[in-house]
């Protein structure tokens, strides 16, 4: 038997009913099938093998340039996200190897300095060129698999990347629905893992009721939301009524104490800055960005690149245009 029909067998005979089938693959550009590796495993690593993926590990998640060795990155955050998402879609009967290389690629669009940066970019676009729909790290993950990596991913995990944002119309897989739950279930507890390390918060500022109700560490909320997300879920993926209000509770409070907290607002300010003065420095030099990929407009070349940076880039750049050189050195 092929690796194909062994998959078919496999999955006609494991896999829920409404889970996505692994043949066959649907790309924009047809392909041959891999002798040993099914089409979703195929995207997963050409999505490992990127170089927007390599970049993600200079990418903040939360916290700029923390003093320390142990804080997430763009990275580890999507590293954190793919494996909870696999311990979910197993335990459901769905396609692992589908939710993986979603769960792999959702990020991929990030521009540097995590939502800050995203936040500055959409404004430059806005502002600089009247009647831009401005930028969203979703729909730039999607333009990096399809246009800047090229990488001809099948359709469910295009979907899957595009819509695992809360602001865009769900999924139509449920591995797709799983990757946009669990993304929210691993950095609200991971960015409270980073927090305590920072000393932004204590122990006990988290909210009691949310903490009672799923654990006391990160590792234990996690478990809790897993087995919560595996028990409710049937036909869609949802959360229970107690685990679901508590995972919300700890967002309010992350965003509150953390997110938009004074600290986070004066770092957001220079982050701002940095992205900005690039922006419209690259914008009015059109000469210095790098070759267009197919006659893309200036906005769009302009995005690309910035988006494109990581954060150490980003500031190194900021730091040659802005600062003597006399002075930098």
């Amino acid at each position: 038997m092929t690796i194909a029909d062994r998959q078919r067998a496999f999955e006609d005979a494991f896999l829920a009913p409404h889970a996505v089938r692994s043949y066959p693959a649907a790309r924009a550009r047809p392909e041959e099938d891999s002798p040993v590796r099914t089409p979703f495993q195929r995207d997963r690593d050409r999505i490992v093998h990127s170089k927007a993926f390599r970049r993600l590990k200079h990418k903040t998640q939360v916290f700029v340039a923390p003093v320390g060795d142990h804080y997430r990155t763009r990275l580890t955050h999507t590293l954190e996200v793919t494996q909870v998402s696999r311990t979910v879609a197993r335990a459901l009967g769905l396609n692992e190897d589908l939710t993986e290389a979603i769960g792999m690629g959702h990020d991929l669009g990030h521009p540097p300095f995590g939502h800050i940066g995203e936040e500055a970019l959409d404004r430059c676009l806005r502002e600089r060129f009247a009647g831009h729909a401005g930028f969203r790290h979703f729909e730039h993950s999607l333009r990096v698999v399809d246009v800047l990596e090229d990488l001809n991913l099948t359709e469910p995990v295009r979907e899957g990347i595009l819509r695992h944002s809360s602001r865009m119309e769900p999924p139509a897989s449920l591995e797709g629905r799983i990757v946009r739950l669990v993304d929210r279930v691993a950095y609200v507890n991971h960015d409270i893992d980073d927090a305590l390390r920072a000393g932004v918060i204590g122990e006990r500022d988290l909210p009691a009721d949310a903490i009672a109700a799923l654990g006391e560490t990160g590792s234990a909320r996690i478990d809790a939301l897993v087995r919560d997300l595996v028990a409710h879920s049937d036909g869609d993926i949802v959360q229970g009524p107690t685990a679901g209000p508590a995972m919300d509770a700890l967002r309010t409070f992350m965003f509150e104490r953390v997110y938009l907290a004074r600290p986070a607002r004066d770092e957001h300010r220079k982050i701002e800055l940095a992205v900005s003065t690039l922006f419209h420095h690259y914008a009015d030099h059109p000469d210095e960005l790098p070759p267009e990929r197919g006659g893309e407009d200036l906005p769009q070349r302009v995005t690309d690149w910035i988006a494109g940076m990581t954060d150490r880039f980003c500031l190194r750049l900021y730091t040659e245009l802005t600062v003597p050189r006399a002075f930098a050195s």
